[in-house]
């Protein structure tokens, strides 16, 4: 049942993949993560017991290997050219026309891998897929940060890590002679890569998604108060949009709120410059916001984020500033 939910799960994540090819440009990177990631479904599914005694039926045994041992090696072949394409455009002497014909002449040799690993010997797959997740492997550790798309490299770079050791392990025992080896195999180890090559796949849009929520469930107060003083800065039809792009519209009509109420700096300016602190800053506005009356007079000076610091978290800091003045 466990190979059945984790092809599950990396199918989910390809589909992912192919969505947003669908809503974005085409790029040969994107293209390239869709080709790794659904390879890596096919893979998992070909190592699923059943799966791979369906396909076995078929007889095509060479060498004494069967032919959903051979395919499973080629999925994961296929997986290390797409995987190598996105390493390639992360080395920065790569341009965009240079990497077309990198990635034409990667996925042609993947080809001609594949192939040979149908058809020949796995041990020329083995090698390759030792070779390709190396390199994948390398580039992965250089690109490595702690923001959404580092952890998401994180994420693909440790699974293709395991796979370059497995890799290495069978070919090894091949060139030893030991044929029992060759057999990718549904194990924990194949198993686990292939949910961390999945799931950094599409790391970076989980998360973004993720914190896309989280600020519209910080903002929902101060943003309804002020778009409801101030209507014309919301959008006509903010339902047909992603969650992602809502966000973004919900920071920019507060933002927007914020200078109307401010009277486009035409208000006299306060007499002292606003502080560097951030969180008095924003209690500052926050107050003004909830009460404009009474509370002392903010101008643009004021509402502009701080030095250093993105309009979404500063939306975000007076926005939670916001309802703690609500509920003196």
């Amino acid at each position: 049942m466990s190979f059945w939910l984790t092809a599950l799960a990396v199918w989910i994540a390809a589909g992912a993949r192919v969505g947003r090819v669908l809503v974005r440009p085409a790029t040969t990177v994107r293209l390239a993560i869709v080709v790794a990631v659904a390879a890596v479904a096919a893979a998992v599914t070909i190592a699923i017991p059943e799966v791979a005694v369906t396909v076995d039926r078929v007889e095509f045994a060479r060498d004494g290997h069967e032919l959903s041992a051979r395919l499973q090696l080629a999925m994961w072949v296929v997986f290390a050219a797409g995987g190598s394409v996105v390493a390639a455009a992360a080395w920065p002497i790569t341009s965009r026309n240079r990497l077309r014909r990198k990635a034409a002449a990667i996925y042609s040799g993947g080809l001609v891998v594949g192939l040979a690993t149908l058809f020949a010997t796995t041990i020329v797959g083995w090698i390759a897929l030792l070779l390709a997740t190396a390199f994948i492997m390398i580039t992965g550790l250089r690109s490595v940060d702690w923001t959404p798309l580092g952890r998401g490299v994180a994420l693909f770079t440790a699974g293709t890590t395991i796979i370059a050791v497995l890799a290495a392990g069978r070919a090894a025992s091949l060139i030893r002679g030991r044929e029992e080896a060759q057999h990718p195999g549904p194990t924990w180890a194949w198993s686990l890569a292939a949910l961390l090559v999945s799931v950094g796949a599409v790391w970076i849009l989980v998360e973004v998604w993720f914190r896309a929520r989280l600020l519209m469930r910080r903002v929902r107060q101060l943003h309804a108060d002020l778009t409801k003083r101030f209507p014309e800065v919301a959008n006509d039809d903010p339902e047909h949009s992603t969650t992602v792009l809502k966000a973004s519209d919900q920071v920019a009509q507060i933002m927007d709120a914020l200078y109307l109420q401010a009277g486009g700096g035409g208000i006299a300016p306060l007499p002292t410059a606003p502080p560097p602190d951030g969180p008095r800053r924003a209690s500052a506005v926050a107050a003004w916001v909830h009460d404009p009356l009474n509370a002392d007079p903010v101008d643009t000076q004021w509402i502009a984020p701080p030095a250093g610091m993105s309009t979404r978290r500063w939306v975000g800091d007076i926005a939670a500033a916001y309802d703690k003045v609500g509920e003196k």
